[in-house]
């Protein structure tokens, strides 16, 4: 399923592109249209989900490169609330003069 809008176009094909894709749609049990936008986007990468997945990677490269902690560190620290100690280190405080 397709979660963006698809356009419609009419291409023109040789008789043995034609044929060869109508035997790859029969192989895999898919449609002539699907085989097209798979061979366009393996050629020229056009997919919106891919093109936001490329910006993700970009923009996020070597955001933890200065942490020194492990994974499993991180998720047992955020899994026992540290972590809103360590952003709102006032809470600490707050929370000892209640009890």
């Amino acid at each position: 399923m397709y979660t963006y809008i698809m356009e419609r176009t009419q291409i023109y094909l040789s008789r043995d592109q034609s044929t060869a894709l109508d035997r790859e749609a029969k192989r895999t049990g898919t449609t002539r249209s699907h085989l097209i936008r798979e061979a366009i986007e393996a050629r020229y990468g056009t997919s919106p989900d891919a093109k936001r997945v490329r910006e993700a990677l970009r923009v996020t490269a070597g955001l933890w490169s200065d942490r020194t902690e492990t994974g499993q560190e991180y998720v047992e620290r955020i899994r026992t609330g540290q972590r809103l100690l360590d952003l709102y280190p006032a809470a600490k405080d707050d929370e000892a003069t209640n009890r």
